[in-house]
């Protein structure tokens, strides 16, 4: 902590011998203060799992808190993760500003509310709801919130549905890509509903609508899409999938709708493939989420579900809650939380604009397929896509015996300060090792001139491995697969 200033450096530092714990076998448990930050007379040392029995100096606290945080990963060399880790000053501002708004209370922020819904029927007119008037929404902590409330509001549907033909409403299932991401599992656990999985394969690397009559039956709450697979970026194609439904609903009467799960392509397609069909140009699909912190390009916190129209969201979900003086109906899974985000979303879309979300998408996803052009074309790698759906892609190794896998190569870039996954593909691929790049964020983010610097390291840390006469010495663990 030596960029601390001490009120008056006339002042004597504290003796360093005070710290309890020193040559202590349980230094673990303590976090060390420097003395360059404290006060004369403050405690050189804090334990890490007891609240202090006093104060602590305010600057001595964020000098503690900052240089604890300094030790995480640089988020411009992060190409794991999806969300957004910049946003320019103003946004900055506005988030300090308006942190304190509590956007469940509805009564004491009415603006701030009726901003929320001036974004989510933003969202329904980006998506092409065909009567934005009678589409409804809310914003969620993040897309899995998100998720979680599409999905009850189609087990909802279908229990009314069945009850009104006086048949069980026991046993609901939801189809699924078994590449689905992980909230959808949470789903299916916490609400009681079996998830059937549409085993992926290489000559169908996504849930395309083969099959599905196998997987569908009277008990099929829905469909779920997914607009940018977790683990390889790739679109589903929903009105491919709207036509084998349709099909099946002619031949057996199932009526089946579609929740497409745009986590990150809700955010990209309207830009940057706005001919493509997969929204509520799509008669049966009856939900859309995403996350206003992925491709929304706002600071972590903030998803969105849309529903066609308030048929599609079973009313006897919303509560009608009296609370802080006013009654305010609430859908979701969460209470109290900062309207902050909300804000930051609304001032993004004045602020950029389509054409701004545009540039921005186009951007990042040039970037991509740049980089999946230049690693397609090493002979060590085979890529899974090409980045030309969302901004992501993956790649695997050939099937030439090797020396080292892509875990080892994961490890070798993190040590450059590259943060590039390695994980394993679902089980139906036989044990599949990807890695996968995420572009985001063209200011701040990740750069043509960085991406260049990533090949370059790229190249090195694979020339090292192949150069060798025999394994890398040590396992290579995959690591965390990050969302």
């Amino acid at each position: 902590m030596t960029d601390a200033r001490r009120e008056n450096p006339e002042e004597p530092l504290p003796d360093p011998r005070a710290i309890p714990h020193l040559n202590n076998d349980d230094a673990q448990d303590w976090i060390d203060v420097n003395p360059l930050a404290a006060r004369h007379g403050s405690r050189l040392s804090l334990d890490k799992f007891e609240i202090p029995s006093g104060e602590t100096d305010p600057q001595t606290a964020y000098q503690l808190v900052h240089d604890e945080a300094m030790l995480d990963g640089n988020a411009r060399l992060n190409l794991a993760t999806f969300v957004s880790t910049w946003m320019d000053d103003h946004a900055r501002r506005l988030y300090l500003e308006t942190a304190d708004k509590n956007m469940i209370d509805k009564d004491e922020y009415p603006q701030t509310a009726e901003i929320e819904t001036r974004c989510y029927k933003i969202l329904a007119n980006l998506w092409n709801a065909p009567d934005v008037d009678r589409a409804i929404g809310c914003s969620t902590i993040g897309s899995s919130e998100a998720c979680m409330l599409g999905g009850l509001a189609l087990k909802r549907r279908w229990q009314k549905r069945r009850r009104a033909e006086g048949k069980s409403t026991e046993n609901p299932n939801i189809v699924l890509s078994s590449a689905v991401q992980v909230c959808w599992e949470e789903f299916c656990n916490y609400f009681e509903v079996e998830p059937r999985y549409v085993p992926i394969s290489m000559e169908h690397k996504v849930l395309d609508g083969r099959d599905l009559d196998a997987y569908v039956d009277e008990n099929t709450i829905g469909v779920v899409a997914i607009m940018g697979v977790t683990y390889t970026g790739m679109y589903e194609p929903v009105a491919k999938i709207a036509d084998v439904l349709d099909a099946i609903e002619t031949e057996r009467g199932w009526d089946i709708p579609i929740h497409a799960d745009g986590a990150s392509g809700a955010m990209v397609a309207p830009f940057l493939q706005p001919g493509l069909e997969w929204d509520f140009r799509v008669d049966r699909v009856a939900s859309i989420s995403t996350s206003g912190h992925k491709y929304g390009l706002v600071y972590p916190g903030l998803g969105w579900v849309v529903w066609r129209d308030v048929d599609a969201l079973p009313e006897d979900l919303v509560f009608k809650v009296s609370y802080l003086g006013g009654e305010m109906p609430t859908f979701a899974l969460n209470f109290s939380r900062s309207g902050s985000q909300v804000l930051l979303q609304y001032y993004l879309f004045v602020r950029l604009g389509f054409e701004g979300y545009r540039k921005v998408q186009q951007y990042s996803q040039d970037v991509a397929r740049y980089l999946a052009g230049e690693i397609g074309r090493m002979p060590q790698f085979q890529l899974w896509n090409d980045g030309g759906d969302i901004p992501v892609f993956a790649w695997y190794l050939t099937e030439e015996p090797r020396h080292w896998n892509l875990n080892h190569l994961s490890e070798r870039l993190r040590i450059k300060g590259w943060l590039v996954p390695a994980y394993p593909m679902p089980d139906d691929l036989g044990g599949l090792t990807v890695q996968r790049i995420v572009v985001r964020n063209v200011r701040n983010g990740f750069s043509r001139d960085l991406a260049s610097k990533l090949l370059r390291d790229l190249k090195k840390e694979v020339d090292y491995p192949e150069s060798l006469d025999a394994p890398i010495p040590g396992p290579a663990h995959p690591g965390a697969f990050t969302h």
